[in-house]
Order: C-alpha cells, then sequence, then structure tokens
C-alpha cells in the first residue's frame, strides 16, 4: 500500500494549526471571555485569565548542540519547534508554557523520515552524549516527553510524525503494519477503504499517535474487552541503540515471556517503536445506546458490576458520578448515570442492549431514554462533552483554577472504600492546598469482570503564581492515598516522570533488577527518555 522506502517530506508542523502550549488545535480554544464566564462559575477564581504568550518573544533557553551536517535536513531548532516539543498536555504543562516558562526545551527537533534515519539520529545521540526523547504528538500528561535529567550535553526531541502510514494490510487475517506515527484520525482514514477499522479511541485519539498508544498503553473506546491497546497488537519493531527487535507476528504464543510485552508501556525508555502489526476489526454497523440514571452512587456500583459480570461485554460503560454527571450535562438532582452502548459488524444488537438495561434496572436504575434502539441524547450529551473537556481544562488553567485529573484501578471489593476514601481524604487537602474543598467527581472509564478504573477529577482555585506547587502538592497527595488503598497509580495514562514516586512504591523489587537490566542492556549510554520509569 505504500513504500516506506521513498516519503514524502513535510514540514515539523502538522498542516492542522496545533496550539504549541495546550490542547489540540489553536482554533477550539476557548477565547478570553468564555474563560472568563467559566471561571467565574467557580468561587475564588481569579478575574482575568493568563495571555498566551507570543512564540517569537519567549526566552528559549540557548541551544547546547547543532545538527551533524548529515542530520541536519531531519532536525529544527526554531522557537516554535522547540517550544511546542518542550512540554505534553499535563495541568502543569499547560501553566508553565503559558508563563513562559520553557527551561526544560528541547535544543533540536528530529523528525525521521524512515527507519533508517531513526537509527542514525540514535547512533549519533549516543556517541554525542544527546538524550533523546521520543515524540508521537505531545499528548502526555504525565510528563512522559520533557527531559528533566540535567545531565546530558543535549536534549533532542524525535517526532515520529512523519512515519505515519499504513504499509501493509492482511485482510484474511483481518490485521495490518502500521508505522508508529500514525495520528488517530489519519489511520483510520487509511483502513477505512477497506472496511476496517483498528477501533482504538481514546480521548486524545485526534492528538495521539499509535506508537504513543504503544509505548504508554492506552487505554481507548471500549470499557469492557478490548480495553487496552496491548490487546490488539500482534507483534512490533522496536529500534533500540544495540539493534532492532522485531518480534515474530502470531495470533498468540507460548514460547517463553513475550518480547512484546517488554516494549509495550516502556515509554521510549528501552526503544523506539516504529512499526507494530495490529488486529483490526470489520467497521461496525449495527449501534446502540442508552443511559440509565440512579439515585444513589452505591446502587450504580453494584449495577455496573453485574454489567462487567455478565459477559454481555458492551462496547461503552461508562458511570458517571452525580458531580461527573452534572458537569457534564447528562444528569441533575444528584443522580448517577451509567451509559450503555453496544455495536457489531454482523448482527443486530438491540436485544443485546436490553438485557444490559435489565441488569442496570435489577439495581435500582430508571432508563433516561424511553427508545433503546435509537440515538441516546444523554449518551450524545456526555461525548461531547467528553471531547471538549481537554479545552476547557485549559481554560480553567488560564484563568488559575487547579484542574488534576488521575485514573486507577481496583477490585470491585475495594470500589466503594476507595470512592468514599478518595474523595473524604483528598478534600482535606485541597482545603489545605487551596482554601477550599473544591469540586472532587469521579467516572468509571473502564469495567473487567473483577473490578473498574475510577477516573477522578479535581477543580478548585488556586493562587496566581503558585498553581503548579499547588497542582503538586494535590498529585502527590492523590499518589499517597491510592498506594494505601492498594489501588494503582494509573490505569492508562502512563507512568512518565509525574508518577515516578507512585511506580516506584508500586513495583516489586526484583521486576525493578530486571528492568534496570534491561535498559543498561539495550540503552548503554542512557541516552532514551532519561528519568521515565527509571532513574
Amino acid at each position: 500500500m505504500a513504500d516506506s522506502s521513498t516519503p514524502t517530506v513535510r514540514p515539523l508542523e502538522s498542516s492542522r494549526n496545533r496550539s504549541w502550549w495546550g490542547w489540540g488545535a489553536t482554533d477550539q480554544a476557548l477565547p478570553d471571555a468564555e474563560c472568563i464566564a467559566l471561571g467565574s462559575l467557580v468561587p475564588g477564581a481569579v478575574q482575568t485569565p493568563l495571555p498566551v504568550p507570543d512564540v517569537a518573544a519567549l526566552a528559549l533557553p540557548t541551544v547546547r548542540v547543532e545538527a551533524p551536517r548529515a542530520l541536519a535536513a531531519l532536525m529544527s531548532s526554531t522557537p516554535r519547534d522547540r517550544a511546542s516539543h518542550t512540554y505534553g498536555k499535563a495541568y502543569r504543562d499547560v501553566i508553565r508554557a503559558l508563563s513562559g516558562d520553557l527551561a526544560p526545551a528541547p535544543d533540536q527537533v528530529a523528525r525521521p523520515r524512515s527507519e533508517l534515519e531513526v537509527i542514525d539520529v540514535l547512533d549519533w545521540a549516543a556517541g554525542a552524549d544527546v538524550a533523546v526523547v521520543p515524540y508521537g504528538a505531545g499528548s502526555s500528561v504525565v510528563g512522559g516527553v520533557e527531559y528533566r535529567a540535567d545531565r546530558h550535553r543535549g536534549v533532542v526531541s524525535l517526532d515520529l510524525s512523519a512515519l505515519d502510514q499504513v504499509l501493509e494490510i492482511d485482510r484474511v487475517s483481518r490485521a495490518a503494519r502500521i508505522q508508529a506515527g500514525a495520528l488517530g484520525p489519519g489511520l483510520e482514514a487509511q483502513l477505512r477503504p477497506h472496511g476496517l477499522t483498528l477501533r482504538h479511541f481514546p480521548q486524545s485519539f485526534e492528538f495521539s499517535t499509535l506508537g504513543g498508544w504503544l509505548a504508554t498503553r492506552a487505554g481507548g473506546h471500549y470499557a469492557t474487552l478490548y480495553t487496552h491497546i496491548d490487546d490488539l497488537v500482534e507483534s512490533l519493531r522496536v529500534v533500540t541503540p544495540v539493534g532492532v527487535n522485531e518480534s515474530l507476528r502470531l495470533p498468540g504464543s507460548g514460547a517463553g515471556p513475550s518480547p512484546d510485552r517488554l516494549f509495550l508501556g516502556s515509554e521510549g525508555t528501552l526503544g523506539v517503536i516504529t512499526e507494530a502489526w495490529m488486529r483490526l476489526q470489520d467497521r461496525p454497523s449495527h449501534k446502540a445506546s442508552a443511559t440509565v440514571l440512579f439515585d444513589d452512587v452505591h446502587a450504580a456500583f453494584e449495577a455496573i458490576r453485574a454489567v462487567a459480570q455478565s459477559g454481555l461485554h458492551p462496547t461503552n460503560c461508562r458511570l458517571l458520578d452525580p458531580g461527573e454527571a452534572a458537569l457534564a450535562g447528562v444528569a441533575q438532582d444528584s443522580r448517577s448515570a451509567l451509559i450503555l452502548g453496544v455495536e457489531s459488524a454482523h448482527t443486530p444488537v438491540g436485544m443485546r442492549l436490553t438485557e444490559l438495561i435489565g441488569l442496570a434496572r435489577d439495581h435500582g436504575g430508571t432508563l433516561a431514554s424511553t427508545a433503546p434502539e435509537s440515538a441516546d441524547a444523554a449518551a450524545d450529551t456526555w461525548r461531547s462533552a467528553f471531547l471538549r473537556m481537554p479545552y476547557l481544562r485549559d481554560a480553567l488553567a488560564r484563568m488559575s483554577l487547579i484542574t488534576e485529573t488521575f485514573e486507577t484501578a481496583c477490585t470491585w471489593d475495594r470500589v466503594p472504600q476507595l470512592y468514599e476514601s478518595v474523595r473524604s481524604r483528598l478534600s482535606d487537602v485541597v482545603r489545605d492546598v487551596t482554601g477550599s474543598a473544591g469540586t472532587i467527581n469521579c467516572r468509571f472509564t473502564h469495567v473487567y469482570p473483577d473490578g473498574p478504573a475510577p477516573y477522578f477529577t479535581v477543580i478548585a482555585p488556586g493562587r496566581r503564581g503558585e498553581e503548579v506547587a499547588m497542582w503538586d502538592r494535590i498529585k502527590s497527595a492523590a499518589m499517597q492515598i491510592l498506594h494505601d488503598l492498594g489501588a494503582t497509580v494509573t490505569h492508562h495514562h502512563a507512568v512518565g516522570r509525574d508518577h515516578r514516586p507512585g511506580y516506584d512504591r508500586q513495583r516489586p523489587e526484583p521486576f525493578a533488577l530486571a528492568l534496570r537490566a534491561a535498559k543498561t542492556a539495550l540503552d548503554p549510554a542512557g541516552i532514551l527518555n532519561p528519568g521515565v520509569l527509571l532513574d
């Protein structure tokens, strides 16, 4: 389908006007007036938004390393390229960018057009003591693309967005070989003519890449079954400083530890994922959704557990607690909302949805829509709010409001305690840090037969100039609370640098020894994304 040896050279910046400091596209960001209106809804908010700096006026650090002549055509050190590759999109990233603090900016942004050029960049960097930070589309919310080590002679951001092709399709096995730099929409556009889909739709779908999903073990569209990108992988091709690792393409294997599992979730510390064979599906033609409301959130917990353990495998199964449901405009009057969706490429899904609604009703739920086979207005409202939320977060950040999200997972027997303890204990922390209890909401993004993945959102007034320090205190407390409750530090946001303290507490020491040994063996010069997962 495409010849990877003859890539098309494109400018470093995407043709769409991407924001260098915040989420997504600049034409979707909220204007000042809307930022002010949004901030006015939170007591204690400041009155004026932080201005967005002009890239040309930024005080970027001096470039320490120049591109070697052989790689000069791949590299850029323009202010916009360096600024847009400094941070990911976490709250603390947005605040620092708005404040003009770009101290960690890379010296160069490399955009290889082939795997061979990836190898050339790594070979040069290893010999020149230059750190390499792999970069898909920069949507990390855990400090995954920010250099903080301060011990290398220079830093290169390795932008893989030029490696964006579906190279081969096996229609018989329903799989495709795809380059790691493919953005979600571009990937799906190349599969659509074949009637196929990867159907992995994280919230960041429009602004994230296949390689980023694989390197961070991203969670996607499916709330049950295919929840993580791991479930869709047949094999990986990874460039490491000591050679190329390509696993055998198989539907499954019992031949020792899986080589793919070593690189899935490795976040660019062990190698650079350049290609993957991915399992595909026929495009769904039957879809239905419904929303069920609950007066008691704990009854909703029991209902969603029954759904998760039923074997009916809904595609969408999102539970919004009263605060989250009100914020999304799905439900009011302190009611929780369970959004259910089913789909199929082959058979009608109405009966399956009816069974799921019946399970929810058995636990006190009330159907919000009386026509399960029709478009569900509440689900549509939630979907629109879900996709718009990152832009609203940026608007809140410009008003110096503290907005933090963190997700976790635990077994069903611990859900009630985790939900109540997190909200109670974190509320005390937020009050101590900000002077206000703020708002703490929760939704379940993915569910398994043995437990859910709760996702918490915190909103509270901040003090201008102190936002990052306040966020850090709340983030640190949240990680400690999750650890105390036996829940994971992250379900699908990855570790990066922001989750390192929680990951270090969670990770068994024998495994840490093995991971350090793998790092030493695969990256002997220690150039790949220093500080992520390991010191």
